[in-house]
């Protein structure tokens, strides 16, 4: 489906990155957290518009779970780049705790925080009760917790029972994240910036943000409909090695899948004699809008993407194994843009 209404270009499409503090299978915890800050001090030299983390529970290949505390060392440790979370999933937490939190790092390095809201629980069914032991919350209440954080972190009413300290009056960017129409429909009803996960469920790609634009009510968050979109990638100075360094991706994808490790693996040259037929095309699936290839490869590609969905934002993930290399794939990507 083609829900282009207006020419987009990569010049103004802006350029971010979604991180998931990647643990590899030979290094620490310690070291994922590490390479974090490193990145982010990399984006934010590179000139990305923001870098979110995502929240994911009981994964031993992810080590920003604790969101908002890694959140605060990038952002005590980097000048001016733009930090958010990709996101919080609202229903494992009470909003007025997110409020606060995200209204302590907002008062603390101002205008830098944003925070992004998902519906789900980033994690297996055992680990949610866990995470929300003794809460009745579910998915149902998302819409009203959304707008409880919203009030939260504006200018606290005459008489108001419940105040977030820190939190009030910081007005923290709220998004909406999403896989599916839902949250499609309620950020375009609230007038926020949402932002699609096609870096692992891009099915419903089209019609989401077709659906966001089309109803799209302005507000006094937003005037206009804004919205970004996942967008994994592998970039290398040729296609072969490309291909080759996304075998870790592959396989972490194969580990989810399998309920294995998501540690992050070594590449392989052949990933034939590791997944099935079956498997292989539930790997492609889930990774449809992946840019495996050169600069000159991945460029045409997010060119095409761009042709069919019309977006305001590329947020990017990439699982490469080595750390350099990795760190080397985001400037591929802003080499793409500023040389255009």
């Amino acid at each position: 489906m083609r829900v282009n209404m207006s020419v987009a270009t990569l010049k103004d499409t802006h350029f971010s990155i979604l991180e998931l503090a990647p643990v590899r299978d030979d290094q620490t915890i310690q070291f994922s957290l590490h390479h974090a800050l490193e990145l982010a001090k990399h984006a934010e030299q590179l000139g990305y518009r923001r870098l979110w983390l995502a929240e994911h529970h009981n994964m031993d290949g992810i080590a920003s779970s604790a969101t908002a505390v890694l959140l605060g060392y990038l952002a005590a440790n980097t000048q001016h780049l733009r930090l958010g979370s990709g996101g919080v999933m609202l229903p494992n937490h009470a909003p007025l705790v997110v409020a606060e939190q995200f209204g302590t790092l907002a008062t603390l390095y101002p205008h830098r925080i944003e925070l992004g809201l998902g519906r789900a629980p980033g994690t297996d069914q055992v680990t949610m009760r866990a995470l929300r032991r003794g809460r009745q919350e579910t998915e149902d209440q998302f819409p009203q917790d959304v707008l409880e954080i919203l009030k939260y972190f504006d200018d606290p009413e005459p008489h108001q029972k419940i105040v977030a300290t820190p939190g009030h009056g910081t007005h923290v960017p709220v998004w909406l994240l999403g896989s599916s129409l839902f949250s499609a429909q309620l950020a375009a009803k609230l007038g926020l910036p949402y932002s699609f996960a096609s870096h692992f469920a891009p099915r419903m790609l089209s019609q989401a943000v077709q659906l966001y634009r089309e109803n799209f009510q302005a507000s006094k968050y937003l005037e206009q409909p804004y919205v970004s979109i996942g967008v994994p990638t592998v970039v290398a100075p040729t296609d072969e090695e490309a291909h080759f360094l996304a075998t870790s991706a592959y396989q972490r994808v194969l580990g989810l899948m399998r309920g294995q490790s998501l540690k992050l693996k070594p590449p392989v040259k052949s990933m034939e004699h590791i997944w099935s037929a079956s498997e292989k095309l539930s790997v492609n699936n889930f990774y449809a809008m992946a840019q495996v290839g050169s600069p000159a490869t991945v460029k045409a590609g997010l060119e095409d993407l761009l042709e069919h969905v019309k977006v305001d934002e590329f947020i990017f993930t990439c699982d490469i194994y080595d750390t350099q290399k990795r760190l080397e794939n985001f400037s591929y990507l802003m080499d793409i843009k500023n040389a255009l």
